[in-house]
C-alpha cells in the first residue's frame, strides 16, 4: 500500500491545519494556567512585609453583615480556617489571626502588574478572574525556551518582582492546565501531558474536575460516576439525555479534551451588569425597598451607559432573613439603558413575585441580553417621554463625569443613603 499520505508535505500541511492523525494532534499546544496563591491575603503581604509568614485573614466587616473569611493565608488554613467561614469561627480557630477588611483596588492593582508580565511572553492571555490567567505559549517557545521554562520564569519573576506566590499548570489545553495548577499549592508546578491523563486526570474525584459544579456533581454521583476516569467512559448519548449538551461537554472535558482557544478579548464584552447590596438590617417596608431598588438601578444604569451598552431582561435577586435567596426575570421587548426603566421593572418583579410581609436581607438588580448602544434613536410621534428622560440623563451623566457621582443626587435617596458596600456583579 502506497504511504505517500505521509509524505513530510503532508505532515507539514497537517501541522498548518492543526490536523489529527490517529485521535493526535500534529500540532501540541502549549497552554500555561498560572493562579494566584490566597491572592487577597498575599498582596497584603507583600505590601507590609511585618505581615509575611503570619496567619493573615481578609474578612468582610461583621457590622455590615458582610462577615465571612474572603481569603485566608496559607498560615492560617493551617488551623482549619476556610474562605466563605463566619468571622467568629475563624476567630476561635486562629485567635492569634490578624484580621484585615478587603482592599479592592489594591489587588486590582497588583492583577494589572501580573498580567504585564504574563503579556511580556505572548500577546495570547486570556485572563479568568482577577487572579489567574491562561497563556498560549506555542509561538514563544523559540524566543523564551520550552513551556516548562517559560512557566518557571513566569513564577520566579511574579513572586520575585511582586513577592506574590502562584501556581502554575501546563498542558496541551486550557482545561488541562487548569486542571494542573490545581494539584499543587502554594507554589506548585505540575505539568500534565497526554500520557498522563489515565493516572493523573482519571484517579480524581469528578468533584473536582472544572466544570463540575454542586449541582452537577450529586446527579453524577446517583449515575454511578464517582470519578474523572468512570465520566469518560460514561457512554455519551446518556450523559446528553441527563445533561443536554454540558453532559457532551464533560464527557469531552473528562477525556483530556478541549480545543477552545486562548482568548485575549474573552472579558472585553460584558454579559450582563449589575449590582447587589446586604442589608445593614432586614427590612419589609414598600418604601424602603423602593428606595433600595431604586439605588441599585440607578448604579447599573450608570455602568450600562459608561460601558457603551443597553440590555433587555431585568433580573432581581432577593435573599430574605431565612437566607432562602430567589431570583425572578422580565424581558423587555426593546433595550434600555435607563435608569428609570431599569427601576420600574424590578419594581414590578418585586411587587409580582414578593410577598409585602416578607422580610429582605439583600437585594440584587442586574441586566442581561446585552447589546451596544446605537447613537441614533428611533422616536415616537405620540410619546416624546422617553427622549426627554434620555436628554436630562445624559446631562446628569456629564455632571457627575465631571464632578463626581455623589454631585448630583435623586431626591428621594438623600434622606437615606444606603450602605456603599454594595458588590458589583458581571
Amino acid at each position: 500500500m502506497s504511504k505517500a499520505w505521509l509524505s513530510p508535505s503532508f505532515l507539514l500541511y497537517c501541522m498548518y491545519k492543526n490536523e489529527h492523525i490517529f485521535g493526535v494532534s500534529l500540532l501540541m499546544r502549549a497552554i500555561i494556567h498560572v493562579d494566584m496563591n490566597a491572592f487577597f491575603a498575599s498582596c497584603h503581604q507583600a505590601e507590609n512585609p511585618a505581615w509575611r509568614g503570619k496567619a493573615l485573614l481578609v474578612a468582610g466587616d461583621p457590622k455590615k453583615r458582610h462577615g465571612i473569611i474572603l481569603t485566608a493565608s496559607y498560615e492560617a488554613r493551617q488551623f482549619g480556617v476556610k474562605t466563605a467561614m463566619p468571622v467568629w469561627l475563624a476567630k476561635k480557630l486562629c485567635p492569634h489571626g490578624i484580621f484585615i477588611q478587603p482592599d479592592h483596588s489594591l489587588y486590582l492593582a497588583y492583577s494589572k502588574r501580573i498580567l504585564a508580565i504574563l503579556r511580556s511572553y505572548t500577546p495570547l492571555v486570556e485572563p479568568f478572574s482577577i487572579d489567574e490567567a491562561w497563556l498560549d505559549v506555542t509561538g514563544s517557545q523559540r524566543l523564551f525556551g520550552s513551556a516548562e521554562e517559560i512557566g518557571r520564569q513566569l513564577q520566579q519573576r511574579i513572586l520575585t518582582d511582586l513577592k506574590i506566590p502562584c501556581s502554575v499548570g501546563i498542558a496541551a489545553n486550557k482545561f488541562l492546565a487548569k486542571m494542573a495548577s490545581e494539584r499543587q499549592k502554594p507554589h506548585g508546578f505540575t505539568i500534565i501531558r497526554p500520557h498522563d491523563i489515565p493516572t493523573v486526570l482519571w484517579p480524581l474525584p469528578v468533584e473536582e474536575m472544572v466544570g463540575v459544579g454542586r449541582k452537577i456533581a450529586p446527579a453524577l454521583n446517583e449515575m454511578g460516576v464517582e470519578t474523572i476516569g468512570q465520566l469518560a467512559k460514561m457512554p455519551t448519548p446518556l450523559l446528553v439525555s441527563r445533561f443536554g449538551v454540558m453532559g457532551e461537554i464533560l464527557h469531552q472535558l473528562a477525556n483530556g479534551n478541549d480545543d477552545s482557544p486562548v482568548d485575549p478579548q474573552a472579558l472585553d464584552t460584558a454579559k450582563s451588569i449589575g449590582h447587589s447590596t446586604t442589608l445593614p438590617r432586614d427590612i419589609s417596608d414598600p418604601e424602603d425597598i423602593a428606595r433600595v431598588l431604586l439605588s441599585l438601578s440607578e448604579r447599573v444604569g450608570r455602568r450600562l451607559r459608561q460601558g457603551g451598552y443597553s440590555g433587555r431582561t431585568i433580573t432581581l435577586t432577593v435573599k430574605d432573613q431565612n437566607f432562602i435567596t430567589t431570583t425572578r426575570s422580565h424581558t423587555l421587548q426593546e433595550a434600555t439603558c435607563l435608569t428609570e426603566t431599569i427601576y420600574q421593572t424590578a419594581q414590578n418583579i418585586y411587587r409580582r413575585h414578593f410577598e409585602p410581609w416578607r422580610k429582605v436581607r439583600l437585594l440584587g438588580v442586574a441586566i442581561s441580553n446585552l447589546q451596544v448602544r446605537e447613537e441614533g434613536q428611533q422616536l415616537t410621534l405620540w410619546d416624546q417621554s422617553t427622549e426627554r428622560l434620555t436628554s436630562l440623563t445624559e446631562a446628569a451623566d456629564k455632571i457627575k463625569d465631571r464632578f463626581g457621582d455623589y454631585a448630583l443626587q435623586r431626591a428621594s435617596l438623600c434622606s437615606k443613603r444606603e450602605d456603599k458596600s454594595d458588590s458589583p456583579v458581571t
